[in-house]
């Protein structure tokens, strides 16, 4: 079996040829091993292990996307006031970052220890270990606002951070690859799944797979929080969005190809830490960064587009798109287009708008106006693969889920 298809057996994850020789040759150098062949032939689960390594994207930071953080700690307030605790899984957790972020959010938010439990999951015992720990460098720490790491971090010598331990012992991390969970091995299924900016390294079966587990693994009752680009996978298999803007969560029981609807948050009952109540970000910036202010709202009397200055123009019309006036919102794009003709992100927002009100023709179109004049936009080639798949276009999906995927990668390796 050749490196690539092996690794996608075993990760389900899309691998690149080159990337995959890469690692195998790698593995061959540290284990002296001269031939290829032999090498893949007498592989051992421990070897198998460490080949993995070299594949895995581990990147992550705390309180990254904390929209969704704010929508657990609300759910989770709720069925504590009606005395039923709630169960609550990061899979993939990455280095910890996803589960210790929850663990805070929820000592912020009031909520006692004894409301919840927090399993975190990752393919990569190395992530799992690091977890353990709890010590993060400068690069976890990429949030607006950083009072969290005064209240539950203890600096270290080497300029690292470490998590108070009695948040470390909230959280029991375990080794796991999740197309290999077994859901009737959980005394019973988890009520919160995170599942973030994972499946866009699938190709169309895997995803399927990766929901179908999901499905299986979260309460019926329960709550899913996935990527922006990954919610239309979502709900084509079964899954219906919630409303919580900007949260990105999700319920079982969707129809297929349920559209995504622009929602309101729900208000908060008592107030949150800094770190969750940054502003919502707007519908197009969804690239896996920290999150950015919002433009001040337009009041009911907003200006016609004649009138804004251009630089204004793109921010009103997210606003008026997350409100839900698409046709307002496609005609501030048009103004601001005829002023700035090359502008990629007013053709990926317009692209957005036109998905939202069922235009897929012209989404498509405008996605790839996009990626012609920035063809590392994430978002537009994220939302084209996704579309590719659901027309049956296998091939152009891969391509492009490729791309996104290398231009994540370069992303985080610049930070």
């Amino acid at each position: 079996m050749m490196a690539q298809a092996l690794l996608r057996r075993v990760t389900g994850l899309t691998v690149s040829k080159s990337m995959a020789e890469r690692a195998v040759r790698q593995r061959m150098e540290l284990t002296g091993v001269a031939d290829s062949v032999a090498y893949l032939d007498t592989m051992t689960p421990a070897e198998m292990t460490q080949l993995v390594e070299l594949v895995v994207v581990p990147e992550s930071w705390l309180f990254r996307d904390p929209q969704a953080f704010y929508a657990t700690v609300e759910l989770v307030r709720e069925r504590w006031a009606r005395g039923r605790l709630t169960r609550i899984a990061s899979i993939p957790c990455a280095g910890g970052e996803e589960p210790y972020s929850m663990a805070m959010a929820l000592r912020d938010g009031g909520v006692p220890s004894q409301a919840f439990s927090i399993d975190a999951y990752d393919l990569s015992p190395a992530c799992i270990e690091r977890a353990q720990a709890g010590i993060y460098g400068r690069n976890a720490f990429r949030a607006q606002d950083m009072a969290f790491r005064e209240r539950y971090f203890t600096p270290l010598p080497n300029g690292a951070y470490r998590i108070d331990d009695a948040l470390r012992t909230q959280i029991t991390f375990r080794q796991g690859n999740l197309l290999q969970l077994d859901a009737g091995a959980l005394p019973q299924p988890y009520d919160v799944l995170f599942c973030r900016n994972l499946l866009i390294y699938f190709d169309k079966p895997t995803t399927r797979a990766a929901i179908e587990k999901l499905s299986s693994l979260l309460a019926d009752d329960g709550m899913l929080l996935a990527g922006y680009a990954e919610v239309p996978s979502f709900c084509q298999h079964g899954f219906a969005p919630l409303q919580y803007r900007q949260a990105f969560a999700l319920k079982k029981g969707g129809a297929a190809n349920a559209p995504l609807p622009i929602v309101e948050p729900v208000a908060s009952p008592r107030p949150l830490a800094p770190a969750l109540r940054s502003v919502p970000r707007p519908l197009t910036n969804s690239t896996p960064a920290p999150p950015r202010a919002r433009a001040p709202a337009v009041p009911p009397s907003a200006p016609k587009p004649a009138s804004a200055q251009p630089a204004d123009l793109l921010a009103q019309a997210r606003l008026l798109a997350d409100r839900g006036q698409l046709r307002e919102a496609g005609d501030l794009c048009h103004a601001h287009l005829a002023r700035h003709p090359d502008d990629a992100e007013a053709y990926f927002m317009l692209g957005m708008i036109n998905e939202l009100a069922g235009k897929m023709d012209l989404a498509e179109d405008y996605w790839r106006r996009c990626i012609y004049l920035r063809p590392d936009h994430y978002e537009a080639l994220c939302h084209l693969s996704l579309l590719a798949e659901r027309n049956g276009n296998h091939t152009a999906a891969a391509t492009l889920k490729a791309r996104a995927a290398r231009v994540y990668q370069r992303r985080q390796a610049e930070v």
